[in-house]
């Protein structure tokens, strides 16, 4: 919605209750103040209140799990045994016109994977040996092999990815979602996000601001060790109750300014400074995983005071359970270029593979135990793909590492009304090219703002004279992906 328009509806519902006889303002009012989430609206000056999709959601929540530095996904899921006997040949020419690589040039290897793959679970999902405990969960997800992007260096790509747009400025995906459905917690953030293996994406902040959106709508980053939220604390010498009169103070001086100039960061700033104040009781009870059981946090393979994937991925399910609209993880430490050991697809692959596969396959299992799946929808992806030859730095030594590749990689899904135990979508026999079913970034980010109930081309917001959206003029809803 135009903002203009929001404001100018908000000022009228106010003045009606104003100026109605006292009855009927009064109760009107006390509907609107009303504690439940229900009674929570936008007019009461609450950005983060709840609002109605365009049609019947099947998913009330999203867990996106990424892969920063985008997997090898010929070593994970798209298996190719003609690439694996033509491995050491010169790439074909044909293979080559006309595209740009990041660190490769001149004619390099063909190189078929190291690892070994087998159909899993009775849909018959071809995977890998490197991720054996999402061989348990094969069933469950939904596994797009087509995936395109135009991006072959990482920041860009995640932006593309997580913005809709390679630069900086564009709201996030988190964001679009907050803004259009607002959040169900009201003790907690609608949009959090978690990173793990101690370096943050290669786009930055950008992959969850708010860009032009109203600033509450920003992921708030949280952290499994230490301070869950840097500079949430009280500080020395403030006690409780100097806060809540600190706050009640400002909330007054807000008030008076947004009464007056009506910008909508006056209503952010007064809505992210209760927040604050709330989540001082509530982040660092959700954020314990001690209150975990034990057998919990081992499927996970999570450690209480640790910061790791697999703790993020339990704190995602216990965030979810308490209304938290959109968690967001980063995993750092997938660009896999053979420039060292970690980056080898044989040991190196495994080894990392280590820390993700328990934890996403425990996440799946824990979520559909609770009853959770069918309203979560988890995602899991990198940025783009990797090469089905050998980067040409690393070409001529031991170790086996694949360059960036946006033609063709693979992601899954599970939950949320995704279709359950399905392979969409085909490359060609080497694996350079999509030959069925192809799926753009714009056409994934349709399809989950589809599950969560938007018309992607009606979630918009109004931005230096034009409407924008998350798909920006791209992207269809790909219903062979939906159960």
């Amino acid at each position: 919605m135009d903002p203009r328009t929001e404001r100018l509806q908000h000022v009228t519902r106010r003045h009606f209750l104003r100026e109605m006889p006292a009855g009927l303002g009064a109760v009107a009012l006390a509907s609107l103040l009303n504690d439940g989430a229900q009674a929570r609206d936008r007019s009461s000056g609450d950005p983060m209140a709840l609002r109605p999709p365009h049609f019947a959601p099947k998913a009330k929540n999203v867990i996106y799990l990424h892969m920063s530095g985008a997997p090898p996904h010929l070593d994970l899921f798209d298996y190719k045994p003609a690439l694996v006997k033509h491995s050491g040949q010169d790439c074909p020419d044909r293979f080559l016109e006309g595209r740009r690589f990041a660190f490769t040039s001149g004619t390099p290897k063909l190189l078929g994977t190291p690892r070994t793959f087998a159909p899993r679970g009775e849909s018959g999902i071809w995977m890998s040996d490197a991720i054996p405990r999402l061989h348990d969960v094969a069933d469950e997800i939904c596994l797009v092999k087509s995936m395109y992007t135009e991006q072959f260096n990482h920041a860009p790509a995640e932006l593309l990815l997580f913005t809709g747009s390679p630069r900086q400025g564009r709201p996030s995906f988190g964001s679009w979602v907050t803004y259009g459905l607002g959040s169900e917690s009201q003790d907690l953030p609608g949009f959090v996000v978690l990173i793990s293996s101690g370096v943050q994406p290669s786009a930055g902040q950008g992959a969850w601001g708010s860009g032009f959106l109203p600033s509450v709508y920003q992921g708030v980053q949280c952290r499994s060790k230490g301070d869950p939220v840097l500079y949430v604390s009280d500080p020395p010498g403030m006690d409780r109750s100097l806060r809540r009169r600190s706050l009640d103070t400002l909330n007054e001086l807000n008030a008076l300014q947004a009464e007056e100039l009506g910008h909508p960061e006056t209503s952010t700033r007064i809505a992210q400074y209760e927040l604050a104040y709330r989540m001082q009781m509530s982040v660092p009870e959700v954020m314990d995983i001690s209150r975990e059981s034990p057998t919990t946090i081992d499927a996970y393979g999570a450690q209480p005071g640790a910061a790791s994937f697999a703790n993020n991925c339990l704190l995602a399910r216990r965030l979810v359970e308490q209304g938290v609209r959109y968690v967001q993880l980063f995993d750092w430490g997938w660009d896999f270029h053979g420039t060292g050991p970690g980056e080898d697809l044989r040991d190196g692959l495994t080894n990392k593979c280590a820390t993700m596969d328990r934890p996403v396959a425990a996440l799946i299992k824990d979520l559909k135990a609770r009853g959770l799946l069918d309203e979560t929808l988890v995602i899991w992806s990198g940025e783009f793909g990797r090469t089905p030859f050998r980067e040409g730095r690393t070409s001529g030594g031991n170790i086996l590492g694949r360059d960036h590749y946006p033609d063709c990689f693979a992601i899954f899904m599970a939950g949320g009304g995704v279709r359950p135990g399905y392979s969409h979508g085909e490359t060609d026999e080497l694996g350079f090219s999509i030959v069925e079913k192809p799926v753009h970034v714009h056409d994934l980010q349709a399809t989950i703002l589809h599950q969560l109930g938007f018309d992607h081309e009606r979630l918009t917001y109004r931005f230096q004279g034009r409407d924008f959206r998350l798909t920006d003029v791209h992207g269809h809803v790909v219903d062979e992906l939906l159960a």
